[in-house]
């Protein structure tokens, strides 16, 4: 396989995970203190990124478009 095969693929194979999944949630830990200071605790926060179908359906575009390219001829 040729290198832009590969690099095909692989974003084929990205762009068909992106359209599957929709967004992906992590969570940090912040230190949070009490109003006077005698009490401290750990509260985890959500974060949500939200990704764009579009994202996965222009890498799958990209990828069928560099599988599918034109091919250097055989010497």
């Amino acid at each position: 396989m040729q290198p832009h095969s590969i690099g095909g693929l692989v974003l084929i194979v990205v762009g068909i995970l992106v359209l599957s999944i929709h967004s992906i949630t992590y969570f940090t830990t912040e230190h949070v203190v009490g109003p006077l200071g005698f009490f401290a605790w750990e509260v985890e926060k959500p974060h949500t990124i939200f990704i764009n179908p579009l994202v996965g359906i222009v890498a799958v575009a990209i990828g069928v478009g560099l599988m599918m390219g034109r091919r250097a001829p055989a010497v």
